[in-house]
């Protein structure tokens, strides 16, 4: 009754937003010239609170999203609280791999927000159409300029600054249409220092400085067709990680694709689009900013990637159907290397991915029909290939004698819901079930040190695949001023893969206390649910909150690591004229259903205010926004449960943005 209550009384004060992924939906039969003008101008990804975010801020304002953070720069996702070996995420459907053992290099680290138009998240096996998952998908829509804008040329730029970690960012996008050939390119930089605590103190190693830029050119074939090419750059460069021992000398990644659309007027087939993507990730973390460290190491990756995805959408009557095929071949290397204190003694030297190969196939299917203007039934399943070749597969025989060069797995995986329409109310249920295969660190992954737990972990080429049984709920209630949702879903996953120690073997970092390996639980179970509500107070004052809650739990009753406790987001949003005000609440209750055995410690509740304010005005002919606020006002001290070694987080920060749209 006390948590309750504690609830209610936060709930009333009103909860963070949760900034939702904009997407432009049109009839699929129109011409490639024939859009909303307006929308496909307007499309942006911030959040209400703060518009210059990252692409992890905006992530973070999902309810199914949390993330495990090592600095201030490039965090892991986790979706539904899954490590993102369970989830699939993807750059326009694109597979891209990270080049880091460490996770230091997660997909969504490769792109910026000026250069994305929608991010869409799918939960579970609902995300198979882009390959074998269990918690689900996260695909980055790229920024895709329609043909024909009344507009010919616009654009915008972004710049700001944040005082906590002297932050200086500048964002800037162009487009160019015309009713055969579009342009859009964007750029973005942002470099930022050490970051300060709740208690004013410096946190050493977490500064970092990145450029990203991207370039799309379309060309109109015919009426219903076209070809386009992109290309997405991203270099990263001194990037620090206090969480780690180790912190980044360079990242850089060069993602192209080319692709083909057919739209079709009359026939079953609406929609064809083809394309063939490459993709090259390097990574090169070190320890030289590290003078504390008694043995000098090197850990650079490579990860390179070839792949095609085609997609075909199908529409007669109430019926409707999307069928895309994925196929892509990676290569991902990855080196250890010791310097002892005495150069002129040998180093020594270790593939932590040992040059291993993955080949991928897959077939997937989502079938809908409208049974009645109320109700519909969704069907879907996939079916993929997944091939593991380890050219340097003696590493792994130290441990396990005898395992196989190559692996062949089979991958199926099924999805059914029901969504139902009763006047106010939206309700569905559904199901699924699915495999995925090892990930290349799970499998074939050599003394990889994990400094949360401070182990060594050794990959398993014999693991069985995951298979995960999962249920879901949800049901909405909505009227002029008032909109309620509730979801949840429930996973039982089978061989469910872990890090657990080892017997045998000695660490081979100075700073580990012993070895692990991966291996399978018998099961592990996962329960996540979120309540959000949305209520318009006035015409110009809106409240929004949402409360989350998850349980993970092994095979012994065990709880699973990384599960975020009992959360909170509540935020009240008023707007007159050309003035808008906002001012958010969120936290978690403290963890207390956390993991010894893998590494975690009990964390404490916390409560982080947050206040912004905008004015709209013009320059000539632009549009001008003017942002000014504040993350954590009242400078609180405090972790979270996925805060890498209980690195503190950002104290309170003042950041200003200036945006002018052209």
């Amino acid at each position: 009754m006390k948590k309750l209550s504690i609830i209610l009384f936060i709930l009333s004060l009103g909860l963070k937003v949760h900034g939702q992924s904009i997407s432009v939906k049109r009839d699929t039969t129109r011409r490639l010239g024939e859009v909303n003008v307006e929308a496909a101008i307007k499309r942006k990804i911030e959040s209400d609170m703060k518009m210059a975010v990252s692409v992890d801020e905006f992530l973070a304002s999902s309810d199914n999203i949390s993330f495990i953070k090592r600095g201030a720069y490039a965090w892991e996702p986790l979706l539904n609280n899954m490590s993102t070996e369970r989830s699939t995420i993807t750059i326009d459907g694109m597979h891209i791999f990270g080049a880091c053992t460490d996770k230091m290099d997660p997909i969504t680290s490769y792109v910026e927000t000026n250069n994305l138009s929608s991010i869409d998240i799918k939960s579970g096996q609902e995300g198979n159409m882009h390959g074998a998952t269990v918690a689900g998908s996260i695909d980055l829509k790229r920024r895709s300029t329609p043909f024909g804008l009344q507009q010919k040329v616009g654009g915008a730029y972004q710049t700001g600054f944040e005082f906590n970690n002297k932050q200086a960012f500048n964002l800037g996008n162009l487009f160019y249409s015309t009713d055969n050939f579009v342009a859009d390119g964007s750029v973005a930089f942002r470099k930022a220092g050490n970051y300060y605590d709740g208690n004013n103190k410096e946190v050493l190693h977490s500064q970092y400085n990145k450029l990203n830029a991207s370039l799309g050119l379309a060309y109109k074939t015919s009426p219903l067709s076209a070809i386009r090419v992109d290309a997405i750059f991203d270099r990263a460069k001194d990037v620090g990680f206090p969480a780690l021992p180790m912190d980044l000398w360079l990242s850089r990644a060069i993602i192209t694709s080319a692709s083909y659309k057919q739209l079709f007027e009359e026939g079953l087939v609406k929609v064809w689009d083809t394309k063939v993507y490459f993709n090259a990730v390097e990574h090169y973390m070190d320890d030289t900013t590290r003078p504390e460290n008694l043995v000098h190491m090197d850990m650079p990756g490579w990860s390179t990637t070839y792949g095609l995805v085609s997609k075909i959408n199908l529409k007669k009557d109430r019926y409707s159907s999307e069928v895309q095929l994925n196929a892509y071949d990676n290569l991902s290397i990855a080196e250890m290397r010791m310097y002892p204190q005495d150069r002129s003694k040998q180093t020594m030297f270790a593939y932590s991915w040992p040059w291993v190969t993955t080949r991928f196939a897959s077939i997937a299917m989502n079938n809908s029909w409208e049974i009645s203007d109320r109700s519909k039934v969704n069907l879907g399943g996939s079916l993929g290939w997944n091939y593991n070749y380890s050219k340097y597969v003696e590493f792994n025989w130290i441990f396990h004698p005898g395992a196989p060069q190559k692996k062949n797995r089979w991958l199926p995986g099924l999805h059914a819901s029901y969504e139902l329409n009763l006047n106010q109310f939206d309700i569905s249920v559904g199901t699924g079930f699915g495999h995925r295969a090892p990930s290349v660190s799970e499998a074939y992954g050599y003394y990889i040190y994990n400094s949360f737990d401070r182990y060594d972990y050794i990959g398993n080429p014999d693991l069985k695949n995951e298979i995960s049984y999962e249920v879901n709920a949800s049901v909405g209630f909505k009227t002029e001023k008032l909109s309620i949702s509730a979801k949840v879903n429930y996973f039982y996953i089978d061989n469910y893969i872990i890090g657990r120690i080892l017997s045998l073997g000695s660490p081979m970092n100075y700073q580990s206390v012993g070895v692990k390996g991966y291996t399978s639980l018998k099961y592990g179970t996962l329960f996540n649910t979120a309540m959000s509500i949305d209520y318009k107070v006035l015409d110009n004052l809106h409240w929004k909150a949402v409360i989350t809650y998850a349980r993970g739990k092994d095979d012994e009753e065990g709880n699973l690591p990384f599960i975020r406790p009992l959360s909170y987001q509540t935020s009240l949003h008023y707007n007159y004229k050309r003035i808008g005000l906002r001012t958010s609440l969120n936290g978690d209750f403290t963890q207390t259903n956390y993991s010894p055995a893998y590494g975690e410690d009990q964390t404490s509740s916390y409560k982080i205010w947050n206040l912004s304010a905008d004015y709209s005005f013009s320059l000539g002919k632009f549009k001008t926004v003017f942002q000014v606020g504040a993350e954590n006002l009242l400078n609180e001290y405090y972790s979270t449960y996925a805060d890498w070694g209980n690195i503190p987080r950002m104290g309170r920060n003042i950041f200003t943005s200036l945006k002018v749209n052209f």
